[in-house]
C-alpha cells in the first residue's frame, strides 16, 4: 500500500494502520484528534476545518468531534464510521489517491495540519470512566498459579468457564512515557513470621505485567447485557498496556478480595488507538479453541479466529544502561477475547460506557524468555542479567521499561508504538 508521503519502512504507522489519538504542540495548544502516519501526525481539527473530509459525506455533520480533546465522541459513532473515517484517510494519503487536491498537492494545509511526531505531546486518547482487568493470559495463570499453590491447583475450577477479572483504578491510568513513581504499603516481611504483622515500605517487588487492551465506543442500558455477537460492534480499538504490580503489597493485601493499592498506583498505555479493522489481518486462533463447546452459551463465538497474531516484547534499561530484551512473546496468548470479555462484563446488566477500558491480562508463553511480568522470569529469586553485566529480580530505581508490539512486513507494519515508564524513587513519608 504505497504513500506520497514518506514512511519509515520500519514504523509502526503505515498506511494500513492509521491509529487515532489526542496530540497538542506548540502550534496546536488544546488537544485534538489525529492520526499517525509515519513520522508524522495528521491533525484532524485542522484538516476537518479547512474542507479535509469534503470528500466524505456521511462525517459532515459530525466534524466537531475532532476538535474534542478526548476521542470519546469519535469512538461514540460507531465502527461503521469509524471505518469510513480511516478508509478516507488512508485513500488521501495513497500515491495514486482520487483527491490530489485535498493534502497531497496542497502543500499549506500539509504546513498546517501534518505534524512531525518528535514535536508533539501525546495525552491519553480517551476520558476513561471505568477500566477493568481481566486475567485471560492461560499461561501467566498458570505459571502463577504453580508458584503460589503448586502445578495440582495452579489454575482456580472458574479459570476455563468464565473470563475471570477485578475493577481497576481508572483516574491512574497514564499514557506512554509518563514517570512511574515506586509506591509505599503495607508489606509483610517474613511470610512465615507468626504473629504476621505488616510493615510500612517501599514496595521492593515492582513488577510489570504485559498486556494489550481495548476500548469500549459504543454504550449499553443498564440492565441490558451486550450479547457475545454484538459485542465486537461495541469496541472501539486497542492499545498496548503495562500494568504495573507492586508485587509484597500484592501478596500481604489481596486475600480474600484481590488487587486494590499494588495495581491502583498506575497503568500506562499507549497513546495511539489500533481500529479493529487495522488488526483483522492479523486474526488467529487463540489458546485452546477447541474448548470452546466447554462454555456457557453466552460466552461462545462463532468466529474460530479470536486472538491476533502480534508479535510483543519487552526490555529494560537501566540508568545509564544498554537496553535488554527480556521476552518476546504473542498476543496470541489469550484464552479470551475481547467481545468474551465484554459479554461477560455485562450479562449482569452492567452498563458500559464509552472509553471504559478492558485490560487483556498478561500475556505470556510457555518457554523461557516469552513471559510478560519478572516474577515469572525470576520466582523472585533467580535473577536477570542486564546488557552492562547488573542483575535484576524486579525493577529499581532508574530502570525504564519499554513494550513492542507490532505485526505485518515491511513498509505495511500495523504496531502501537512503545510503552514506556522509568521508575521514580518511591516518596520518603513520615508519620
Amino acid at each position: 500500500m504505497a504513500s506520497w508521503l514518506s514512511i519509515p519502512k520500519n514504523s509502526p504507522f503505515s498506511l494500513a494502520n492509521i491509529p487515532f489519538g489526542i496530540i497538542s504542540s506548540a502550534k496546536v495548544t488544546s488537544p485534538v484528534a489525529a492520526v499517525a502516519i509515519g513520522d508524522y501526525a495528521l491533525n484532524l481539527s485542522t484538516f476537518a476545518s479547512s474542507g479535509g473530509f469534503s470528500q466524505l459525506p456521511a462525517i459532515q455533520p459530525h466534524l466537531s468531534v475532532f476538535s474534542q480533546p478526548t476521542l470519546n465522541a469519535f469512538a461514540a459513532l460507531g465502527r461503521p464510521m469509524h471505518r469510513q473515517v480511516r478508509e478516507y484517510i488512508q485513500s488521501i494519503f495513497r500515491a495514486d489517491t482520487q483527491f490530489p487536491q485535498i493534502l497531497k498537492d496542497n502543500s499549506t494545509l500539509q504546513q498546517e495540519a501534518l505534524l512531525p511526531l518528535s514535536e508533539v505531546t501525546n495525552h491519553l486518547p480517551m476520558h476513561i470512566g471505568d477500566y477493568t482487568d481481566f486475567y485471560a493470559g492461560l499461561n501467566h495463570a498458570y505459571n502463577i498459579g504453580v508458584l503460589f499453590r503448586g502445578p495440582e491447583n495452579a489454575l482456580q475450577p472458574n479459570y476455563k468457564h468464565l473470563p475471570v477479572g477485578y475493577h481497576g483504578r481508572a483516574s491512574s491510568v497514564v499514557t506512554s512515557g509518563t514517570p512511574i513513581r515506586r509506591p509505599n504499603g503495607q508489606i509483610l516481611a517474613n511470610p512465615a513470621a507468626n504473629p504476621k504483622v505488616p510493615t510500612f515500605s517501599p514496595c521492593k517487588r515492582l513488577d510489570i505485567e504485559l498486556e494489550l487492551a481495548a476500548f469500549v465506543s459504543k454504550s449499553n442500558e443498564l440492565g441490558q447485557p451486550v450479547s457475545i455477537d454484538e459485542a465486537e460492534d461495541h469496541i472501539f480499538g486497542v492499545v498496548l498496556m503495562n500494568d504495573w504490580s507492586a508485587r509484597d503489597i500484592q501478596a500481604w493485601e489481596y486475600v480474600p478480595l484481590g488487587p486494590f493499592n499494588a495495581k491502583n498506583f498506575a497503568t500506562t498505555i499507549t497513546p495511539w488507538v489500533v481500529l479493529l479493522d487495522a488488526l483483522e489481518p492479523f486474526r488467529t486462533a487463540g489458546l485452546e479453541p477447541g474448548s470452546r463447546e466447554s462454555l456457557l452459551p453466552y460466552l461462545r463465538e462463532k468466529r474460530e479466529l479470536n486472538a491476533y497474531d502480534i508479535p510483543l516484547e519487552v526490555e529494560i534499561t537501566n540508568a545509564g544502561g544498554k537496553p535488554t530484551l527480556i521476552s518476546r512473546t504473542n498476543a496470541n496468548n489469550l484464552l479470551y477475547s475481547f467481545p468474551q470479555m465484554l459479554a461477560h462484563h455485562t450479562i449482569t446488566g452492567c452498563n458500559m460506557n464509552t472509553g471504559d477500558l478492558l485490560g487483556s491480562g498478561t500475556i505470556s508463553g510457555k518457554e523461557n524468555q516469552t513471559q510478560g511480568s519478572l516474577l515469572e522470569q525470576t520466582n523472585g529469586k533467580n535473577p536477570l542479567k542486564l546488557a552492562d553485566g547488573s542483575e535484576r529480580l524486579f525493577l529499581e530505581d532508574g530502570d525504564t521499561v519499554v513494550l513492542r508490539g507490532m505485526a505485518g512486513t515491511e513498509g505495511n507494519y500495523v504496531g502501537f508504538g512503545d510503552c514506556v515508564g522509568t521508575i521514580l524513587p518511591a516518596l520518603k513519608l513520615e508519620f
